[in-house]
Order: structure tokens, then C-alpha cells, then sequence
């Protein structure tokens, strides 16, 4: 598992009974996560008085109940400085667990010796944009949501980073017209949602498309590639499943080597991990 231990401003404190209790700077969070199916005794005094709690509603979706949890704030990790606002679907704008993954980024682009053209696809709110622009690398970010690549531009200001083109589009069309255009990519993330439409209401299914997805990514990658990294989020899809993907189309024809771990997060009331995730790395070299 690749932990995401070195946060200053963000700690998991407690998590059970299908809940997580979290400290994000200086407000206190619980929100949901199915993970969580132990029902551990719930001792950590915060519990009882957060600044704002998810609840789930039974006909769907959810609310925030809020106690003096302001709008947005910002929260640091490393160099780095991300803006945190709490959304609908419990989420704040960042998955925390992903900084292992912007320590990976940061350290292959700086010691690659060159210039990198990084792309990123269902960028999101940027955070791995952001650690990449920061290495360095001249980052294109894709998402289809307006909002979101707003937000990202909001993080890539507060870190002082302009080396970024960004694009709302959908990603499987966004990469087909690089692919015609000739352009090409060093590195590639992605982090594909488990379930989403695309804007003529194409259905995407993670189990379904990713295959043909990722075939599609390799079709833009440079002659001399440096790493993908795919995220995975959808339940019942492994590591190992991820990394087999890309070790049957980025290993076959570049070589290297891929490896594939879940991510987690370490909480602090019983020194456990809290598994987040998974996702597979594949680098030339």
C-alpha cells in the first residue's frame, strides 16, 4: 500500500461505523466512506462536536450540516497549497490520499533531466496538476466540468504556476483529436470515474471502458515515455486489475516495468491504514 503519511494540515483521526472523522487545517470533518465497516468504540471527543457532518439522505445524495464551517479555506501539502471547499456527494475538492501520488509525480519530474510534457485527463480540481507544474512539467489538464477546471485554476494560482493549458472537454474525445493533430506526451494521469455521461450523453462505465480507454491513451504517448499513473476509485476493481491493464498495452510495447498498490491514509486512533483506493503506476525506465 502507498501511504499517504507525511500530511501536516490534514489527518484522518478516527474512522468506523461507516464514517470518517478528519482534520482539514483547522475544521473538523465526518463524512462517509463504506470502507470504514468496522464498529471500533468511537472514544475520540470530536466526534461530538465537528464543524460540519455529511449526512446521507435515504432518497439519495445528501447535506452538510454545518456548525460555523466556513464556505472555503486552504490547506497545504509540502510546497503546495490547495483550496478545500465542501460539495454535494460529501466531497471537498481533494482526496488527501492522493499525495503519495504528487510525491511520485514530483520526484520522476525532477529527476528526469528534461523537459516533460505532462497530461493529465479527468484532471478534476488539479492537485496532481499542480504538483506537476511545480516539478516542472509542461502540464495540459482535461476534465469535462467547467467547475472543476476553474477550481483548478484557482489551485494553480495559489501556487504561483503557469505552465498549464487547460481544457474542458470531453477526454476520450479531447485525446482523439491530439492523436490526428500529432501531438504527443511524456507522461499521462487519469483518473476516470466509475460511472458518468459524456456530453451527448454517452454512457461511461469504468469495467466497461477502460480498456478501450487506456489503448487510446497509448496512441499519445512520446517515443521516449517517462510514467502513467491510473487511478482507480470504483469498488471491487483491484490494483492488480488496474496494473494488468497497463502492463498488457504500455509494458508490451514500451517495456518497463508497472507496479500497482492500493492507497491509504493512516489513521491515527489505531495506527491502521485506511485503504482509498487503487492505482497503478507504469514507467519506461
Amino acid at each position: 500500500m502507498w501511504i499517504s503519511e507525511h500530511w501536516r494540515d490534514y489527518e484522518l483521526i478516527d474512522c468506523s461505523g461507516g464514517e470518517r472523522l478528519e482534520r482539514w487545517g483547522e475544521q473538523i470533518l465526518i463524512r462517509p466512506d463504506p470502507q470504514a465497516i468496522w464498529r471500533t468504540p468511537r472514544t475520540e471527543p470530536r466526534w461530538d462536536r465537528p464543524s460540519a457532518r455529511y449526512s446521507r439522505s435515504s432518497s439519495g445524495g445528501g447535506r452538510w450540516d454545518r456548525n460555523g464551517l466556513p464556505e472555503s479555506w486552504e490547506i497545504g501539502y509540502r510546497e503546495l497549497r490547495f483550496r478545500v471547499r465542501p460539495m454535494n456527494f460529501k466531497h471537498t475538492g481533494l482526496f488527501p490520499e492522493q499525495a503519495a501520488n504528487w510525491d511520485y509525480i514530483t520526484e520522476k519530474l525532477r529527476s528526469a533531466g528534461r523537459g516533460v510534457r505532462l497530461l493529465n485527463l479527468f484532471g478534476y480540481t488539479g492537485a496532481a496538476t499542480v504538483a506537476a507544474a511545480k516539478a516542472g512539467a509542461e502540464v495540459c489538464h482535461v476534465d469535462a466540468a467547467k467547475g472543476m477546471v476553474a477550481w483548478g485554476k484557482e489551485n494553480a494560482a495559489l501556487n504561483g504556476v503557469a505552465n498549464v493549458r487547460w481544457i474542458v472537454d470531453d477526454c476520450a474525445k479531447f485525446v482523439e483529436r491530439e492523436i490526428r493533430r500529432g501531438r504527443a506526451y511524456d507522461a499521462i494521469i487519469m483518473d476516470p470515474p466509475s460511472y458518468g455521461r459524456g456530453p451527448g450523453g454517452e454512457v461511461w462505465k469504468l469495467e466497461d471502458n477502460l480498456w478501450e480507454f487506456v489503448c487510446l491513451t497509448a496512441r499519445v504517448l512520446s517515443d521516449t515515455p517517462l510514467f502513467v499513473l491510473i487511478n482507480s476509485y470504483t469498488t471491487g476493481l483491484s490494483a492488480s486489475a488496474v496494473g494488468y491493464v497497463a502492463d498488457s498495452v504500455f509494458t508490451k510495447r514500451f517495456g518497463g516495468r508497472t507496479e500497482s498498490r492500493e492507497l491509504g491514509l493512516p489513521v491515527t486512533a489505531s495506527g491502521l491504514p485506511l485503504p482509498c483506493g487503487a492505482c497503478s503506476r507504469w514507467e519506461f525506465s
